[in-house]
């Protein structure tokens, strides 16, 4: 094709999440209907289009990848550049890609999510006349493994775990076809080129076709099936036989935390809880996550699937495999992390084969290599949107805007519990993967696993690390061994919840901030977490806080809720007026309440905690529904159930005062009505609901008193208890009632696993401040 009078030469560079979307053959097919001639080509972590053409058909081409990308594009930045001139390059062609700088020089390439089966590719893997009829692997650009298999960027198929499968000649035509759909479909396989599926089970070996038949049988036959996952490996069963799951959950050391559920379809899913349009809208997203929803009784699921919870988790097949798995076992599957209680998840296969081996009774792998670790992503939709509980595959590891940009690169290293990391640099933060609680050896090995690979990604050195303020945390130490201290910051852990909330929601400064969690290192040596600030991106001043409470052995007291509820009776700031402990709390024994009682009153290792969690956990505690905790949250989970099947309830008694300055919540008054309805009689679920509705207007209060002292209106809600779907519901509400803006975090977790992005935010507004 000639180029028209009046053309010239154009350079356009497009930033974002452009690779490993599908971007280049899009490109490639608009340019063609332009009438263009050049080339498209991956550089870096860009995509780089060269063009001979008049300006009104570049300009036209800018527009139409603007507005109307590929559909899981997403387009960041879009520079035009004037080239002196082209060579004759007739046509448009896709070419091969450079390794050269790129956006991972400046910000962030845009590394793409793992991506769930298209409806086309799952047409094909039901067809029998198709050639990759039931082909566990099959993918095109619109779907299939991206992050959890990429080695570097540039994405092309020599830079991920596919390089070492040759494409066979059929593929390589649709690979090379601009009218195929899978055009450039770099991780494009088939049964005659592509990874292979195998079983093995003591002596038994099969492969292929053979290999999913045994597990299925597995299956059906109550056995717990190891499966090779797109990140990872995953432990299954069938979720409606009560010994399956009871020896899932004996040999993984997982005795009471609900397992999630995967369902052929949105119809399965239905049989299994209420779901809102929303809840669906999630389970058939490209993301798949596992979706907390209302469980319906009748839904056939083992007991021991969500014992004592009102929502089950519930998600949709995100690969072929998954698919050919549940319609051939044909009901619904416990589909959980492969790993022991505490370890994280397994991605190498001899590593899977060793820790595996005590739990599961076969294992179904494939030789494709796992590169980065990747478990499920949790959500939940609360006040009528998405709640990320745990951010993972699907929605990991995408950037999140910086209110103010960063001029040095910052490692965020985050917490300890819900583990994540950022990396941030320029205008942007991109967060790491759900990595799990921080606990151990193992996890600081995968922690540092996943932290490298990323670096290396996106060519990001960094030059200065955000850690948390708790001298304890496993991440604080790395921070410590790993750079001098003028290259720390450290950051205390309820402002960085407060101003994650705020950076994502683009609010300017300053603002209310509430941080409601379980424990967090304070400025005061105390265990803050029932805190109201008045916060910057740089900065805050502490207005309110809860209650303080003794926790009698520290985390034995988190352990241990009835323990808890002790140390509040026994010794906490405000007086629980006529409530006898033996009574109030008949799961512990004389001896315990001796020595605790003990322990309080000479404060021997009892640090103090103003913590909305703790708080919880006393009053499930008081409510009889847990004594002990075996995992962590346990009891404000099985407290918000019992609160769900009774609606709205009615407030408990409360009181405000004032103490060093602060507005303080004395939850005296509300513990000793608690306790005190429940030795009458009255319903424990009412009394759920009542406390809840209590912590919503004590907070409302505390805020609209900060509102009239400071003039700031805009609340800012974290911290783990904000996961609580009441909380998150019904606090919004009332602040908006009494005047006030209320803000919520949605992309970002309002748990610990949200931490390393405030971390990031306030890094790099400290750094911008002091220039």
């Amino acid at each position: 094709m000639r180029a028209p009078a009046g053309s010239t030469g154009w350079l356009v560079r497009v930033s974002g999440t452009v690779q490993g979307v599908g971007f280049r053959p899009y490109v490639h097919r608009i340019a063609t209907g332009l009438g263009l001639d050049g080339r498209v080509r991956n550089v870096g972590g860009d995509v780089l289009i060269e063009v001979t053409a008049a300006p009104a058909a570049v300009t036209e081409l800018v527009r139409v990848l603007r507005d109307r990308p590929p559909p899981h594009a997403v387009v960041g930045e879009v520079t035009v550049r004037e080239l002196p001139s082209l060579p004759p390059r007739p046509g448009f062609t896709v070419e091969v890609s450079d390794s050269g700088a790129g956006t991972a020089e400046r910000g962030f390439a845009g590394l793409p999510a793992d991506l769930a089966t298209c409806d086309d590719c799952l047409r094909e893997l039901f067809d029998p006349a198709d050639r990759r009829y039931r082909y566990p692997f099959l993918n095109c650009t619109a779907c299939g493994p991206r992050a959890t298999i990429i080695d570097a960027l540039p994405y092309d198929r020599a830079r991920t775990a596919m390089a070492g499968f040759p494409l066979c000649p059929a593929c390589a035509r649709e690979y090379h076809d601009p009218a195929d759909r899978r055009f450039h479909a770099e991780p494009i396989a088939c049964p005659d080129c592509g990874p292979r599926l195998a079983w093995s089970s003591g002596p038994a070996r099969e492969q292929g076709e053979e290999a999913l038949a045994a597990a299925v049988t597995a299956l059906t036959h109550g056995r717990i099936v190891a499966l090779k996952g797109l990140g990872g490996y995953q432990l299954v069963c069938d979720a409606t036989d009560p010994a399956a799951v009871g020896a899932l959950r004996r040999r993984k050391h997982r005795p009471r935390k609900p397992l999630a559920v995967m369902v052929a379809d949105v119809a399965g899913a239905a049989r299994l809880a209420r779901l809102g349009r929303a809840d669906t809208e999630l389970l058939t997203s490209p993301a798949r996550p596992i979706v907390l929803v209302p469980a319906l009784a009748t839904g056939g699921l083992a007991d021991a699937v969500h014992p004592g919870t009102a929502r089950t988790g519930v998600f949709l097949p995100s690969t072929p495999l998954h698919h050919l798995l549940l319609r051939a076992v044909a009901g619904p599957l416990v589909v959980t992390s492969g790993n022991l209680s505490g370890e994280p998840i397994a991605v190498d296969d001899e590593q899977a084969r060793r820790s595996l081996a005590p739990v599961a009774d076969g294992m179904l792998w494939h030789d494709r290599p796992i590169r980065a670790r990747y478990d499920d992503s949790v959500v939940r939709v609360a006040g009528g949107a998405r709640r990320t509980l745990r951010r993972a595959r699907g929605y990991a590891p995408s950037a999140v805007p910086l209110p103010v940009p960063a001029p040095r690169p910052v490692l965020a290293v985050g917490a300890q519990l819900k583990h994540t990391f950022a990396l941030a640099r320029g205008g942007l933060a991109l967060i790491g993967p759900h990595g799990g609680d921080l606990g151990d050896a193992d996890a600081l090995a995968a922690f540092t696993a996943a932290r490298e690979q990323l670096c290396r990604l996106h060519r990001f050195t960094p030059e200065l690390v955000a850690h948390d303020r708790h001298p304890g945390y496993l991440s604080t130490a790395y921070a410590v061994e790993a750079v001098p201290a003028e290259r720390r910051i450290a950051v205390q852990h309820h402002h960085a919840h407060v101003a994650a909330c705020a950076a994502e929601n683009g609010v300017e400064p300053p603002f209310l901030g509430v941080a409601y969690d379980g424990l967090g290192w304070g400025d005061d040596g105390t265990f803050w977490g029932g805190e109201l600030l008045l916060a910057t991106y740089t900065g805050y001043r502490r207005l309110g806080r809860f209650g303080h409470a003794p926790m009698p052995g520290g985390a034995a007291a988190v352990r241990r809720p009835a323990r808890m509820a002790l140390g509040y009776l026994y010794g906490g700031e405000f007086a629980v007026t006529g409530v006898r402990p033996a009574a109030a709390l008949p799961g512990t024994g004389a001896e315990e309440r001796r020595v605790v009682r003990r322990m309080v009153e000479r404060r021997l290792n009892c640090p103090q905690a103003s913590s909305a969690g703790r708080l919880f956990d006393a009053a499930a505690a008081l409510l009889g529904l847990c004594d002990d905790a075996s995992y962590e949250g346990e009891a404000a989970v099985l407290l918000e159930a019992a609160a769900t099947t009774a609606g709205s309830g009615t407030p408990l008694p409360w009181r405000l005062r004032t103490a060093g300055g602060l507005c303080v919540y004395d939850w005296g008054v509300t513990l000793a009505a608690l306790a005190g309805a429940y030795a009458a009689g009255e319903p424990v679920a009412a009394l759920a609901a009542g406390f809840h509705r209590t912590v919503v207007d004590v907070t409302t209060r505390m805020c609209v008193r900060a509102a009239e002292r400071t003039g700031v209106s805009v609340v800012c809600l974290s911290g783990g208890c904000l996961q609580n779907g009441i909380l998150a519901a019904e606090l919004p509400a009332a602040l908006e009632a009494a005047g006030l803006g209320a803000r919520l975090g949605g992309e970002v977790p309002a748990g610990d696993g949200g931490i390393s992005y405030g971390q990031a935010v306030v890094a790099a507004a400290t750094t911008a401040a002091k220039g």
